[in-house]
């Protein structure tokens, strides 16, 4: 193992000597220099793993000789160790990303552990990380067994996701696939829940969780009732591991009040779901109700151009009177223009955002084999909404919802899968075309491999005929038909679908934020 190599720099150097025979002895290779333009030219000559920089020395001072560091070496860490409490020192030093703060006199041991937590931050966590896990797993395999509720689903799903988040860090990348073989068979034993209680939800809906076409009502509404106007986000496709994700950015411009999971109507597919959200009815009563909005699958035209009609119909219904407006984005032009104008929606009480980024990444034929190369693993696909999320215009506008005393609410209508495994199914030239769920007659399919709704009625979904049924794709599993079966399969094979029955589809993240 290399040696470490500090760079301690102080004009009073030789009062040191006591704490440089300590590090010595714990392994460390410690250089001294006495002033600012010493550090500066020893750096030049030497790789060292990190300096320790005296605040107040004569010529250059140590935040002039940090600036200087950081414009040679960005990446280099250095620890700040002064007399002076100053505040405008302490921000000047942290601005310009330094590694610890140090306030003398320091004894040795502060000193080691501010070298561990810079040199040896990653290692020591990853350890930790995984031996706690390891410690877990045994526990999630034997409560996984045990769940016959929505509620410990839900639980379940929230621990995987945090096992999940904090070992894709970890070097030991066998943990990581422990964890997606846990997952994995979370989902499978989900998939049996949901085909045993999904249509008892809709005969008894008080032991039902909050869905889709109810959230509006018992989440929403609430809110709305209050004097302070809301901010309704609804980001198509947003798992709630990707939630996780970059929530810390929201957090600086909003505090979060309250967060749930609630569970996506099926299909998980936005022309069922985020209109049951709009418009507060399951999919059989849309079409019953509003024959001149709904749409079935294989009608021609977009299925989610009546959002804002079915949005005024329930507000109607709920016997609400209040000012909203309704955006749908589905490009980035549209979101600037949003949030450059966003100060017109100051008389608002509602202001809703539908912020279709996934369409702009993936749905697209032409663009879904980058998406592939860019978002191969669930860990890559956080990172690409990350990346998105922080540059991108639906930010600005959060932002410009904070500086108006917006309250935020933000939610989605479904999650979204990465299916690995082909599963034939056969129907007639009127099936719909979905990957992961198909309405349509005499459809012929691997009955362990699907969910199925022979009469769509018992889930509130409605027929395009008769002898219309559903069945819906479970865990990883995706439909591909017998016909050109091997182009087909290998060109969705590792691709982001949405329609069936998973944890990662159903189990969505709503969240309430105040401004900071």
């Amino acid at each position: 193992m290399a040696v470490i190599k500090i760079l301690w720099v102080d004009d009073e150097v030789d009062l040191l000597k006591p704490h440089i025979i300590f590090l010595t002895s714990k392994g460390y290779e410690v250089d001294t220099r006495v002033s600012g333009a010493e550090a500066l030219e020893a750096i030049e000559q030497v790789r060292y793993d990190v300096v320790l920089l005296d605040e107040n020395m004569p010529g250059l001072t140590g935040l002039e000789t940090l600036h200087e560091i950081k414009e040679k070496q960005a990446s280099l860490p250095v620890v700040m160790i002064t007399k002076s409490e100053e505040e405008y020192i302490m921000e000047e030093a942290i601005g310009s990303k330094i590694a610890d703060y140090l306030i003398k006199p320091v004894n040795p041991n502060q000193i080691l552990l501010s070298l561990k937590k810079i040199l040896d931050h990653s290692r020591l966590v990853s350890e930790k990380t995984t031996s706690d896990y390891q410690r877990e797993f045994r526990k999630i395999a034997m409560d996984m067994s045990m769940i016959n509720s929505y509620e410990e689903w839900v639980q379940m799903y929230q621990k995987l996701i945090y096992w999940e988040l904090e070992l894709e860090e970890v070097e030991d990348s066998g943990m990581f696939d422990i964890l997606t073989t846990q997952k994995t068979e979370a989902n499978h034993q989900f998939c049996k829940f949901i085909d045993n209680v999904y249509p008892s939800w809709f005969k008894n809906e008080d032991e039902a969780p909050v869905l889709s076409h109810n959230l509006f009502k018992h989440k929403v509404l609430p809110h709305l009732k209050k004097e302070q106007p809301v901010l309704l986000v609804v980001v198509d496709n947003l798992r709630y591991d990707q939630f996780k994700t970059f929530e810390s950015v929201i957090n600086n411009y909003y505090k979060k009040e309250e967060e749930e999971t609630y569970c996506s109507i099926l299909p998980t597919a936005t022309q069922y779901a985020r209109n049951a959200i709009f418009s507060g009815l399951m999919p059989e009563d849309m079409k019953k109700r509003h024959p001149d909005l709904w749409l079935d699958d294989t009608d021609e035209g977009g299925k989610n151009m009546h959002e804002d009609e079915f949005l005024r119909a329930q507000l109607k219904r709920l016997g609400l009177s209040i000012s909203h407006q309704y955006h749908k984005i589905t490009n980035e032009a549209n979101g600037k223009k949003l949030a450059d104008n966003f100060k017109s929606q100051k008389e608002n009480d509602l202001t809703v955002v539908v912020y279709n980024f996934v369409d702009m990444l993936s749905h697209s034929k032409t663009e879904m084999e980058v998406i592939k190369e860019l978002a191969s693993t669930d860990k890559s696909y956080r990172s690409l909404t990350m990346s998105w999320f922080k540059n991108s215009p639906l930010l600005d506008i959060i932002q410009k919802g904070a500086e108006m005393g917006f309250k935020l609410i933000l939610t989605t209508d479904h999650g979204t899968i990465n299916v690995t495994t082909p599963s034939k199914v056969i129907g007639d030239k009127n099936t719909s075309l979905n990957l992961r769920y198909k309405t349509g007659r005499s459809l012929s399919y691997e009955e362990k491999e699907v969910l199925a709704a022979k009469d769509p009625s018992t889930i509130k979904l409605p027929k395009i005929n008769m002898s219309s049924s559903f069945i819906f794709a479970k865990g990883e599993f995706f439909f591909a038909y017998p016909n050109n079966y091997n182009h087909y399969v290998s060109y969705y094979r590792n691709s982001y679908q949405h329609g069936g029955v998973s944890l990662e589809e159903m189990l969505i993240p709503f969240a309430v934020f105040s401004p900071r």
